[in-house]
């Protein structure tokens, strides 16, 4: 059982919050119905652009609907996904993903391989570029003497 005197603080509580909460909503309400300053010089364009988009798009201006797809396209291009992704399956299986022999004899044909794709002069050129610029680099990193402190 409550007692009237206990709740009489948390009613007057809960009036004083409604009341500051209506008078901070009062002082937002000129902000929802702004004006442009008269003395602006842009402000006859600013009110021409007010003006021109004040209205809500009416339902005319949308766009009209497509024609719905008939079922029968839509199963038919189901059914072309789903041939392309039966084949792309296949090619898939056919991988082989694992080596099932000894890897040094794997290693070896793939360097057998790379051996017989002809390389071209300006790879070659390339590669002895890339090693002068590691030795130049390895001969720039070296220490230098210790300096002699006699």
């Amino acid at each position: 059982m409550t007692r009237p005197e206990m709740n009489a603080p948390s009613r007057k509580i809960a009036a004083l919050v409604c009341t500051l909460g209506a008078a901070g909503l009062a002082g937002c309400v000129g902000s929802f119905n702004p004006r442009t300053d008269p003395t602006s010089p842009i402000a006859p364009r600013v009110q021409e652009l007010v003006d021109a988009h004040r209205e809500y798009p009416r339902w005319e201006n949308f766009p009209k609907a497509s024609a719905p797809v008939e079922p029968t396209q839509i199963a038919e291009q189901v059914n072309r996904l789903e041939q392309t992704g039966g084949a792309l399956a296949g090619e898939v299986a056919r991988i082989e993903w694992q080596t099932s022999g000894d890897p040094d004899v794997f290693a070896r044909d793939v360097q057998s391989r790379v051996a017989a794709t002809p390389v071209a002069p300006a790879t070659q050129e390339t590669q002895a570029e890339i090693e002068e610029f590691a030795r130049r680099t390895r001969e720039r990193g070296r220490a230098p003497p210790p300096v002699d402190r006699r």
